[in-house]
């Protein structure tokens, strides 16, 4: 198969998490940047990217990359592009743009005229001067930093890769999926090992592990944008989906616990489960972080989104919920502790430094990842699991 660039973009501070998931695919890493993975593949990675990558948020097809001070130089080099090679004649497509530190600022212009001139090069390829746009849709980015124009196509559509479609019921400001899968990533949990998350909301970061843990791909049950293009054959889609389907671990079952103050909240997470096919694989209960206790069993890892910001306004039931972590974490220590919080107080809360942070963004909200290092399980595995 012909093989082109791919860029899966990411969460500043993540990319190291999705190359670890591009490579495991199989595919041959270009470079690796603020925000985005650049990779070699072709048609198929299209797919298999869509399907299986956690923690990235879109797959695009890089067309070209080039320096444009003017409008004329843009329109030109946009023009040059083979855009014939993935648009239909009878496509709907969009142009997104954005410009950071460039002298081409005007985003509504330079969406104009990459529309404009990839318009002018199909009208040539295809020899019409009429597009219907009842075809496939495809969206198109123009991104211009430090005056370098970076033009891509879309291959996830409207909705990012978090929306793996089992959020049937959402609570205020969820964590998104992928950040989930990433954070989880970055722990050292794997799916021998207990999990608990005592805050758990709408129970993303339980419903990720479990996904994880059963070899579920995140996008087996949504569609894409390219699944709908001619490049991409639906035979392929239904080969590599039933493929997906095959490779979920159907043996034993992971050690994932979740709770939350709030009863609704829990109602939520377990429809949640549900919808993600796991529900059967995570305990659910109601219960405060002050009053909750560790599963039973040595060497577990907490992963937890503590409440902040739109969640809670009372800073010191957050400051509460800080400290009540510690006197959770101190009942075993051989377990490990992650929390992600926009609260910058909370190693002070907490009483103790942690082995690691991570500066991350949980959207547009820069957040911290507090990592607190068990002792390493031993390798034959005893006291590993629950008692």
């Amino acid at each position: 198969m012909k093989t082109f660039e791919l860029i899966a973009t990411s969460t500043f501070g993540l990319e190291t998490m999705v190359r670890r998931e591009v490579e495991d695919l199989g595919y041959e890493i270009d470079s690796v940047s603020d925000g985005k993975v650049t990779y070699t593949g072709d048609v198929e990675a299209i797919a298999l990217s869509n399907l299986w990558l956690r923690s990235a948020d879109r797959v695009l097809i890089k067309m070209g990359e080039f320096k444009a001070t003017t409008f004329v130089e843009l329109f030109d080099q946009v023009a040059a592009l083979p855009w014939e090679k993935w648009i239909t004649k009878d496509a709907k497509f969009t142009v997104n743009g954005k410009s950071v530190k460039s002298k081409l600022f005007s985003i509504s212009d330079c969406q104009a005229i990459t529309k404009k001139a990839i318009v002018k090069r199909l009208s040539s390829a295809y020899g019409i001067d009429w597009f219907p746009e009842t075809g496939p849709s495809y969206t198109i980015q123009v991104s211009i930093l430090k005056d370098v124009a970076t033009l891509t196509i879309d291959t996830t559509g409207r909705e990012g890769l978090h929306k793996r479609g089992y959020r049937v019921n959402n609570v205020e400001a969820p964590l998104k999926e992928t950040m989930a899968a990433a954070l989880l990533q970055i722990s050292y949990w794997k799916k021998g090992r207990i999990l608990y998350d005592p805050c758990c909301g709408s129970g993303t970061f339980a419903i990720e592990a479990a996904m994880f843990a059963k070899n579920i791909a995140p996008g087996l049950n949504r569609q894409f944008a390219s699944s709908y293009w001619p490049q991409v054959p639906k035979k392929l889609w239904d080969e590599l989906r039933q493929e997906a389907r095959e490779a979920i671990d159907t043996k034993g079952s992971p050690i994932i616990y979740a709770s939350d103050v709030d009863r609704n909240n829990i109602r939520k997470a377990r429809e949640n489960a549900e919808a993600a096919g796991v529900g059967e694989y995570i305990q659910f209960f109601t219960k405060p972080v002050h009053k909750t206790s560790l599963p039973h069993g040595n060497y577990g890892v907490v992963i937890v989104n503590p409440p902040y910001g739109e969640r809670i306004s009372d800073i010191s039931r957050i400051e509460q919920i800080h400290r009540d972590l510690r006197k959770l974490m101190d009942t075993n220590p051989t377990w490990s502790l992650y929390a992600i919080t926009s609260v910058d107080t909370f190693e002070r809360d907490y009483g103790k430094k942690a082995n690691k942070k991570r500066k991350l963004f949980n959207g547009n909200l820069k957040v911290d990842f507090y990592q607190y290092f068990g002792p390493r399980p031993p390798k034959d595995g005893e006291n590993f699991k629950a008692i």
